[in-house]
Order: structure tokens, then C-alpha cells, then sequence
């Protein structure tokens, strides 16, 4: 709608604007779910679709916290649901983990009420406050008495710079590397991340590390915005030392198998390895973990940053 076709007539330009034809909306309810065959434009084989002696039925494994989203408002979402794919949606009582069955007559119904139950739990699920990260941990001594010699240097050298302050520094013995955020909602789905983090351990680490352990240095600081003079993150550098990408091939693949899962949301391209020093969130809350972009806009005009200027010179 903000950047139409542009189509030029005569020495002029004209805007090929979208237009919604309203005109078929009841033709399209009528047939809908003409028959068991008729489901060519949906991913049939995206999930198992049983059949039974009434018909089809399909079971979807939701973490309780979520049953909410797809019941609505007075029960309207899972009543508009039924209505439209003419399905019945049976869902376990609030707080009782167990599966969403959807049963119906046609194959293609209960495939389409499937497939919005995904959509409406995929959208919320994104909402969800981050429960669990992926990270490697650098809370070794030498590292945090390291970390606590560059804090003090900062105090002795820097704090007369705006919004320096202790408040802001990471807990040394919560260093690590994020590798990725997930929303985890059930025992069951932390429970397969634990086996995928295993499996990827398995299939790919051991083979890329030879069996052990990666010699990394930490040397460094960079910042993630623009303006040194007003920064929310201060992270130390982390790289190979033997001058491989081998920790980053490793991240990068870890991350890859986890979205593949569908347990983690794909927000980079590669990961960017760093290891978080300073963070205005610390201010108000010491165990706040970067929300990257998943964080409430809201929380980031409530944060105070600080001029890092003379921190990056010495």
C-alpha cells in the first residue's frame, strides 16, 4: 500500500492501488471444504491427518500456557474456528498439558483448522517473553578476575562520564556468549531442546572441536549502537586463538538446527559472537539477560544509557 506499481500512461504516472473484492466473500464460504480431496492448496503432508470412522481428526501438542489463545475472548476464537472449517476443536482444561484434537468430516477442514491453530499459536508464541537461552559460558576464574580488574579500571577512570555507574556491569559469574533466545512453555519442550542440544553435540561438535576444548580469548570492547556517547550494550570480543572460525561455524549451525526445529526464531543472518559487559537493563534489574529485538519497546525508552566515549579510548 506504501509503495504501489507505478505505472506510467502518457507522460503521466499513475498508482496501481490494491483493491479487495468483497463481492465473492459468501460464494467462498459456501464451498468451503467441498470435499475430502480438496486440499491442493494446503501443506497436507505438513502433519499427520487420521482417519476415523466419523471422519478425520488431527492432535497438536500446545503448551498449556498458550490453550487461552486459541479459546479467545468468551470462547469466540475456538468458536469462529469450528464455524469456518466446520471442525470441532477439543482442547484439555486450562493448565493440564496435554494435546489439541481437531476433528471433522473432510480432510481439508480439519487440515485448514490445523493449519490457523498453527498461525494464531506461532504469532503469540512470538509475544512470549524469552524463558530459556542458548549460551556457552565464560565465567572461568581467570576470565572473571579479568572482568572484575577491567570494572574497577572503568570506576577508577571513567565514572565521572554520564550514566557510568557499577549497576551496570554483568555478573562475573554470568559471562557467557548468547547464542539464541527460545520460549519454552512445557516441560516437554525443554526437554527436546536438552536431546537437540545433545544430538548437535553428537552429530557435528564433537567432529568440528576434534573432541576438545576450543582456546578462545576474550580481548576488547565494542558497543551495538551508533553513538558511543549514548550506549545501552558494551560486549568484549571473543575470537579463535588459534585464528580459526571454528566457534563460529559451531554457533551458527547450533542456532540453524534449533530454528530448523522450529524451538528458536531466526533473527540473523550469523550469530554475533559477544560477550555482554555492560547493559543499561542491569540498572533496574541485575538478572536481565539482551532481549535483542524481542525486548518491549516500552522497556527501551525506560533505559538510561551511558557515554562510553573514554571507556573505548582507554
Amino acid at each position: 500500500i506504501l509503495r504501489p506499481t507505478l505505472i506510467r500512461i502518457g507522460g503521466r504516472v499513475y498508482r496501481k492501488n490494491l483493491t479487495q473484492e468483497q463481492a465473492y466473500q459468501h460464494e467462498e464460504e459456501e464451498d468451503f471444504c467441498a470435499g475430502p480431496s480438496d486440499c491442493a492448496d494446503e501443506p497436507c503432508d505438513a502433519f499427520v491427518v487420521e482417519e476415523t470412522e466419523k471422519g478425520f481428526q488431527c492432535r497438536v501438542e500446545v503448551p498449556s500456557p498458550l490453550y487461552k489463545y486459541i479459546i479467545g475472548k468468551k470462547g469466540e476464537t475456538k468458536k469462529r474456528l469450528e464455524t469456518e472449517t466446520r471442525t470441532s476443536i477439543s482442547i484439555p482444561k486450562p493448565g493440564v498439558e496435554g494435546e489439541i484434537v481437531i476433528t471433522g468430516q473432510h480432510r481439508s477442514g480439519v487440515v485448514s483448522a490445523r493449519t490457523r491453530v498453527d498461525v494464531l499459536l506461532d504469532s503469540f508464541r512470538r509475544k512470549q517473553p524469552f524463558t530459556h537461552f542458548l549460551s556457552l559460558a565464560l565465567n572461568q576464574p581467570a576470565i572473571q578476575e579479568r572482568f572484575l580488574q577491567f570494572k574497577q579500571e572503568v570506576l577508577e577512570k571513567c565514572s565521572q562520564d554520564h550514566g557510568v555507574s557499577s549497576s551496570l556491569f554483568q555478573n562475573p559469574a554470568k559471562l557467557h556468549l548468547t547464542l539464541g533466545t527460545l520460549v519454552l512453555l512445557s516441560e516437554q519442550e525443554i526437554q527436546k531442546a536438552r536431546d537437540l542440544l545433545q544430538r548437535c553435540k553428537e552429530d557435528f561438535v564433537d567432529q568440528i572441536t576434534g573432541g576438545k576444548p576450543l582456546t578462545v580469548e576474550v580481548a576488547g570492547v565494542e558497543y551495538m549502537n551508533d553513538d558511543p556517547a549514548v550506549m545501552d550494550v558494551l560486549y568484549a570480543k571473543v575470537h579463535m586463538k588459534d585464528g580459526s572460525d571454528r566457534l563460529q561455524v559451531i554457533a551458527d549451525q547450533l542456532v540453524e538446527r534449533f530454528v530448523a526445529s522450529g524451538l528458536m526464531l531466526k533473527e540473523w543472518d550469523k550469530v554475533k559472537l559477544h560477550a555482554t559487559v555492560m547493559n543499561t537493563l542491569f540498572r533496574k534489574d541485575p538478572s536481565a539477560e539482551e532481549r535483542s529485538n524481542t525486548m518491549a519497546g516500552k522497556s527501551f525508552k525506560e533505559r538510561e544509557s551511558f557515554n562510553g566515549r573514554n571507556i573505548l579510548k582507554v
